[in-house]
């Protein structure tokens, strides 16, 4: 796992870093665990465009992740480390002793010919899964679950991990990586260990055409508009919008609050904190 620049032959390149996939084992992923996607381009059911900022990208197949890990008691064998197109940590395919193949999020450390297993009775080392009643304190975890046999919601991308802080009762106390302390059930199963991948957030695009084959269209700050097409646009020269920063229709978009009023605040110890 390593960072590779490249020679500043152009503009484009100056900037730019890619990974070198030292930990990647196949290129080829398990057709069995493959199913395909469909581009929306930000639009739903109705066509009409509700996450802006989307479309294009290099094509894709889903590779089916198992989050819930519910295979207790039966060892796995880790056949692979793969790359995954759909997310930023690594994948890896497990051969379980009953014939069985799954995907799941690769930790670091986990390596092919690893031996993984799920439930109560696991060893606390990298890949197994376990209920976090049985997990020590100021253990590295991901792959969180926030319901009971839901499988896991929190802490799935690259390089994150969340810190089990404390038991009281039915709940433990969870750190996550934004700085947020959360009660969880007590039942609720989690994985041992640091994601892989660590490098990730370091990795620097380069040019506009890299963020295209993500499927990440070109953004266009309010200020350069006309005031037609939103709030902050127009002003004789160039202006710093005048109001707070809003969206295209109004809404304000920093320091403003969009969490609504849920049952799950009340979980939640200390708020997140800001980086």
């Amino acid at each position: 796992m390593g960072l590779k620049k490249v020679k500043p032959t152009s503009a484009g390149r100056r900037a730019q870093s890619y990974s070198t996939f030292d930990e990647i084992t196949s290129t080829t992923p398990e057709k069995s665990l493959l199913k395909v996607i469909r581009k929306k381009g930000g639009r739903n059911s109705y066509g009409r465009i509700t996450c802006r900022h989307r479309g294009g990208g290099h094509k894709r197949h889903y590779r089916v992740i198992d989050f819930k890990r519910d295979k207790i008691g039966i060892p796995a064998r880790v056949a692979t480390i793969e790359y995954d197109p759909n997310r930023s940590a690594r994948i890896a395919l497990l051969h379980y002793a009953d014939g069985e193949k799954r995907y799941i999020l690769a930790p670091v450390n986990l390596r092919v010919g690893d031996t993984v297993i799920s439930g109560p009775e696991a060893d606390i080392k990298p890949g197994n899964t376990l209920p976090l009643s049985k997990i020590p304190l100021g253990t590295h975890i991901h792959n969180i679950e926030l319901l009971i046999g839901k499988g896991g919601q929190i802490v799935r991308s690259a390089g994150t991990y969340a810190q089990l802080m404390a038991k009281e009762d039915r709940y433990v106390l969870i750190k996550l990586p934004s700085g947020e302390v959360r009660m969880i059930l007590s039942n609720c199963k989690a994985t041992i260990g640091q994601l892989g991948n660590v490098i990730h957030e370091n990795i620097s695009l380069g040019k506009a055409g890299r963020k295209r084959w993500l499927g990440r269209r070109p953004k266009v700050r309010g200020v350069a508009m006309n005031p037609v097409d939103h709030p902050m646009g127009g002003g004789e020269g160039r202006s710093s919008g005048g109001r707070h920063p809003c969206s295209p229709w109004g809404m304000p978009t920093k320091g403003f609050k969009t969490r609504k009023t849920r049952k799950s605040n009340r979980y939640i110890i200390k708020k997140r904190t800001k980086k």
